[in-house]
């Protein structure tokens, strides 16, 4: 028996022995009644906290209803706005299809005026044609001091009796030389209207004739100048401001070496590459210039 009271106990044994000392029924009891009331607490807080995030809720919903009730009045204003800005596009949109429609409109009528407006040029060129028909100018005869219309009438003559041209004073229904630009030449064209239709095309013709069989050519002796220098002079026909452009467009084809031949008759420019090509009217300035790039 000594022997049993003086055995240690051993490691298990102070385990089970801890384990007694540790786990009493007063513990348990302790243990199970602190448990309720935290459950007791935890319903309270929860219950609590329902109650906090209802008012909060409500505090959210009612500064929400506020804010709501401020916002519909600018709602509303831009809403009518919006109304207002798609009346004024559609009113905007209309306005643009009537002018389109005006500008088109337009265009057509201004078609139609420019067509008008070159078959009236046409009949003014015409008539400005038939003006010159009888008329002829004699170019690069020099200017004399006091010049009148009888000095000039005693150049014409004394060259037609020089080509061979029977042409009277009778015959000259007028003649003037051309105004003076103010930095134009001083020896401008001398302008010779005849009674006829034939004396002029008799005169332009014999003067060419003369110029083809003479290498001198029509000189200011022709015209009964005493000078020392023989200035060349040319006759040409009376042409209208637009045959005379069509005319330096026609020499300029001719300089170009794209075509040989330029000359006018009755008051139309006419060019050709050589003896062997068909003769082109010049109609406009367009065509000589598609004809001098090529075209």
């Amino acid at each position: 028996m000594d022997s049993c009271m003086n055995k240690s106990l051993s490691e298990s044994n102070l385990t089970v022995e801890t384990q007694k000392d540790t786990v009493s029924p007063s513990t348990f009891v302790s243990t199970r009644n602190k448990r309720k009331r935290g459950n007791e607490d935890f319903s309270t807080e929860f219950a609590a906290f329902k109650e906090e995030m209802k008012h909060l809720i409500i505090s959210l919903t009612a500064k929400n209803g506020e804010e709501l009730t401020k916002i519909g009045p600018t709602l509303a204003d831009i809403q009518q706005s919006n109304r207002n800005i798609e009346n004024s596009i559609a009113f905007l949109t209309s306005q643009n299809e009537e002018y389109k429609k005006k500008i088109e409109k337009l265009e057509n009528q201004a078609q139609e005026d420019r067509k008008y407006i070159t078959i009236l040029e046409d009949k003014i060129e015409d008539l400005h044609k038939g003006m010159k028909k009888t008329s002829f100018e004699v170019k690069n005869v020099p200017k004399k001091e006091n010049e009148t219309k009888e000095d000039l009438i005693g150049m014409i003559t004394c060259l037609s009796k020089n080509i061979s041209c029977d042409l009277n004073r009778s015959d000259i229904k007028d003649i003037y030389r051309v105004r003076k630009r103010k930095e134009g030449p001083q020896n401008t064209p001398i302008i010779v209207e005849t009674t006829s239709t034939l004396i002029k095309n008799d005169f332009f013709k014999m003067s060419k004739a003369f110029n083809i069989k003479h290498k001198s050519k029509i000189t200011t002796k022709h015209l009964g100048f005493r000078t020392a220098t023989d200035t060349p002079v040319f006759i040409s026909e009376n042409l209208t401001a637009k045959s005379s452009r069509l005319y330096f467009l026609g020499r300029e084809l001719v300089k170009s070496k794209c075509y040989k031949f330029c000359w006018s008759a009755y008051g139309k420019v006419y060019i050709r590459k050589d003896e062997n090509s068909p003769i082109i009217l010049i109609k406009n300035e367009l065509q000589a210039q598609k004809l001098l790039q090529g075209d």
